[in-house]
């Protein structure tokens, strides 16, 4: 029997909540059954509130990797607007399981496997893309002609201090203050223009205050209190379009990278030009010369922050907390006479938290750090020969293990059975199987199919040779070593960063201990000689014999350990 699985998807929150995914699951079930299909439970991907205009969906995420590693015979779709929305994708999909031996079917669409069908599905990717793109367009301007009509339902809720109004066959949408947050509202504006304090005391006080925010939370976020201050609703004027979608991803902290999380969507929502935001009028809960006033202090405190004058530090990006795992950052203290730098733990700050840090680990002076991590770099890239093992490494991850390397076995694969299914081709018309207008009719997309692999390989052994050539930049070591050494002592920061980037993972900031990881294989003494043999260390597992070990020859960071103790 025939193994099948089956593929669903609506778009909307409303059609989640409507449950009609739930139909088109047991249409699918219905249809596998009446064709004898064996559907485990497992296989069965939905996605509920995802758009068909883009491939990121978790569902289909898992469907591909399932086909991609088990195989499948059948995966079934109620139709090909729901495999996706856009023509383009629908291609994509069809032919990667149809590479994997997989057949693609639709409940509502074409299911045989002649050029009629595939003209059909065609028209219907054609029609669904349209389709997508006119709801859309009309959408926008539906609610752009709403909102400079004045209507307040375009809006996506109502924000604290008010209770959004539904419109009713008697009155229209609106904003209606709740009084109590309206106190909280004109008063947070009030100790922050009069009193002058800062958005984190006022988020202290709204906390400590048990105001639950408007999702609900007893905690009470700084980027909640600042969006709280910039909204110009609360002058008696509401906007509506202050931001548009951009396709580009958003950034990844160390976290989210250690732990392989991806953003759910390459796109990221950025301001608009103030020009082009559209009023609509609201009731007010403060004065409008108020409003303006916390809008000049915002402004003041963006232009005179001190990280608009803030000099690069060596390891920015590199440090990291060895007790909880989050990344350091930057700090200063102010003496008599000068200012000190600090590297200090995320999860060592209160305010963070709801329930207060969660990191003991102290903060570390940045120039004692910063000395004593480019000491070692400096010292471990006086041997030439570890460079050279380091670069030798890196070329053969990049022949072995690189995805593009894993990508060209998978095209090769294809291409060997693209040839395989000429040559059955041109056998069969040999032996009179095929008539010579069938062998024209077919060739040609098997001929383009084979070209189009071909060039795919081309560009992924131009990808290669020219990591290849990147990684061979460095073959003159000696000269590079030299130059190295005569710019180390007066290397600026931004130099020495760039350095540390290609060589050192992170380092890990323990309560008594610093560890380096980086990607070189370090020498280690043969018992009490002077002489060395190669150990592969790039990982940095803190045996006692690894010469990037903080406190071997350190008690606290800055003070040199007596000799013979």
């Amino acid at each position: 029997m025939a193994s099948v699985a089956i593929y669903a998807r609506v778009s909307s929150a409303r059609q989640k909540k409507d449950q009609t995914i739930a139909s088109q699951t047991a249409a699918l079930r219905a249809h596998a059954a009446k064709l004898h299909l064996e559907l485990p439970e497992e296989w069965i991907f939905e996605d509920e509130g995802h758009s068909g205009a883009t491939l990121v969906r978790p569902a289909l995420e898992q469907l591909r990797d399932l086909v991609a590693e088990v195989g499948v015979d059948v995966v079934l779709c109620y139709s090909p607007d729901r495999l996706a929305r856009k023509f383009a994708y629908q291609v994509v999909l069809i032919e990667e399981f149809a590479r994997a031996g997989t057949r693609v079917e639709f409940v509502r669409g074409p299911r045989g496997d002649s050029p009629e069908d595939q003209l059909l599905v065609q028209f219907q990717g054609m029609f669904a893309e349209y389709e997508k793109a006119q709801l859309m367009e009309r959408y926008r301007r539906g609610k752009t002609y709403r909102a400079r009509a004045g209507s307040v339902n375009v809006l996506a809720g109502a924000p604290f201090g008010y209770r959004y109004r539904r419109k009713t066959p008697e009155h229209g949408a609106g904003y209606e203050i709740v009084e109590h947050e309206a106190a909280l509202i004109a008063e947070l504006f009030g100790r922050y223009t009069d009193d002058g304090a800062s958005i984190a005391e006022l988020t202290r006080w709204l906390t400590t205050s048990g105001t639950p925010t408007r999702t609900g939370k007893t905690r009470w976020d700084r980027s909640v209190v600042w969006g709280m201050l910039r909204n110009p609703a609360y002058a008696g004027t509401a906007v509506f379009g202050k931001t548009q979608i951009i396709h580009q991803a958003a950034g990844l902290n160390r976290r989210a990278r250690l732990q392989g999380r991806t953003t759910p969507r390459a796109v990221k929502a950025v301001d608009r030009p103030r020009e082009e935001w559209i009023a609509i009028p609201v009731p007010a809960i403060i004065s409008r010369e108020a409003f303006e006033r916390a809008a000049q202090r915002l402004q003041d405190n963006k232009r005179f922050a001190s990280r608009n004058s803030k000099i690069p530090s060596l390891l920015q990006g590199l440090a990291a907390c060895a007790s909880c795992g989050y990344g350091y950052y930057r700090t200063s203290t102010r003496t008599a006479r000068k200012k000190i730098y600090y590297y200090r733990c995320l999860g060592s700050d209160d305010y963070r938290y709801e329930g207060g840090r969660i990191c003991s680990n102290k903060p570390v002076r940045a120039d004692l750090l910063d000395a004593v991590v480019w000491d070692h770099i400096t010292d471990l890239l006086a041997d030439p020969h570890l460079i050279r093992a380091e670069i030798d490494k890196r070329l053969e991850r990049a022949r072995t293990s690189d995805p593009a390397t894993r990508q060209r076995a998978r095209l090769e694969l294809a291409l060997a059975k693209a040839t395989t299914a000429i040559g059955r081709m041109i056998e069969a018309f040999q032996e009179q199987l095929l008539t010579i207008d069938e062998l024209r009719g077919r060739m040609p997309d098997l001929r383009a199919r084979q070209s189009n692999l071909r060039g795919q390989l081309d560009a992924l052994d131009a990808q290669l040779a020219d990591r290849d050539a990147y990684l061979k930049l460095a073959d003159d070591l000696e000269g590079f070593l030299a130059q190295l050494r005569g710019n180390a002592d007066h290397a600026d920061v931004s130099e020495r960063q760039r350095v540390l980037r290609l060589l050192v993972k992170d380092v890990l900031i323990g309560p008594d201990k610093i560890t380096i990881r980086h990607r070189i294989p370090v020498r280690k003494r043969a018992g009490g000689s002077d002489r060395y043999h190669d150990t592969d260390d790039t990982e940095g597992d803190m045996r006692p014999s690894y010469l990037l070990r903080w406190g071997r020859a350190f008690t606290r960071l800055g003070q040199r350990r007596p000799v013979g103790a």
